[in-house]
């Protein structure tokens, strides 16, 4: 049950993490200036603007996936126990 209730908080960190990701990266693909968008892209992502969404959309389809891996854990973890009553 611990790693249950331990992959849905990292479930949710990895939601929060990739959305803030992608956020960052539309904002900073909006700077029209060249000069303003190649400080924000190096100061606030580790690469372009495109690459920062990407990485971002892929964070957020793992944390999906552990979500729903944790949730069918808590599903069975339920059965298990009822089914024993």
């Amino acid at each position: 049950m611990i790693f249950t209730s331990l992959g849905k908080i990292i479930a949710w960190l990895t939601l929060i993490v990739g959305s803030l990701r992608v956020s960052a990266g539309i904002f900073v693909a909006s700077i029209d200036d060249p000069e303003r968008y190649a400080f924000a892209a190096n100061r606030y992502l580790s690469s372009t603007s495109a690459e920062a969404i990407d990485k971002g959309i892929y964070t957020i389809l793992i944390g999906v996936t552990l979500g729903i891996l944790a949730e069918i854990s808590s599903s069975v973890s339920m059965r298990r126990t009822s089914e024993e009553e």
